[in-house]
This record gives C-alpha cells, sequence and structure tokens, in this order.
C-alpha cells in the first residue's frame, strides 16, 4: 500500500492517535471519505461532459483506437530496445565475463 510497511503504518497512526486524540479521528476519516466521494463524483461529472460534448462535435473517442495506437507505439519502442539496446548490453556482459569470468546464476 503506497510503498508503506507494516511498521510506517503503525507510527502514522500513533502519531495521528497523538495529534487528534481518539475522540476526532473517526471524525477526520468521516470528513475525508466524503471529500474523495465528491472529488469523484466531481471527476465522473466532467469526464461525461467532455465525451458528450466530443460526440456532439464528431470527434471519435473510440477506447480501441486510442489503446490501439498507444500499444503501436509501445511496440515501436521495444523493437527500437530490442534492435539498439540489447546487441550492446550481450557486448559489455561478454566483456565483463572476459574480464572476471563466467557470471554464475544462484538458484
Amino acid at each position: 500500500m503506497f510503498g508503506i510497511g507494516g511498521g510506517e503504518l503503525i507510527l502514522i497512526i500513533f502519531i495521528a492517535l497523538m495529534l487528534f486524540g481518539s475522540e476526532k479521528i473517526p471524525d477526520i476519516a468521516r470528513t475525508m471519505g466524503k471529500a474523495m466521494a465528491q472529488l469523484k463524483n466531481a471527476t465522473n461529472e466532467i469526464k461525461s461532459e467532455i465525451q458528450k460534448g466530443a460526440e456532439a462535435n464528431g470527434i471519435d473517442t473510440s477506447m480501441r483506437e486510442l489503446t490501439s495506437t498507444f500499444t503501436d507505439e509501445v511496440e515501436k519502442v521495444k523493437s527500437n530496445l530490442d534492435t539498439n539496446i540489447l546487441p550492446e548490453v550481450t557486448k559489455t556482459k561478454e566483456d565483463i565475463e572476459d574480464l572476471t569470468g563466467p557470471i554464475k546464476r544462484q538458484q
């Protein structure tokens, strides 16, 4: 959860209890929940208005078209990496093995 471990989470909860007290924590959580719900509703309304406006103006907002364009670009980058970067990495690995001996993988 957000890169926070159990120890850090317990420390944050402990500090929150020290600062606000056990009586105000539920009120703060409730207020934050309401704010998040309002933000989500506002975001959904904005998305729907943009989509309605795009459809009214004849702009095609097909998700398939957008995702296929994105997928094509990702594939181009991957192929570029495979053709340009991979040989360099292999050569560097071979150079290191020549200097130090073969690299053994732990199983």
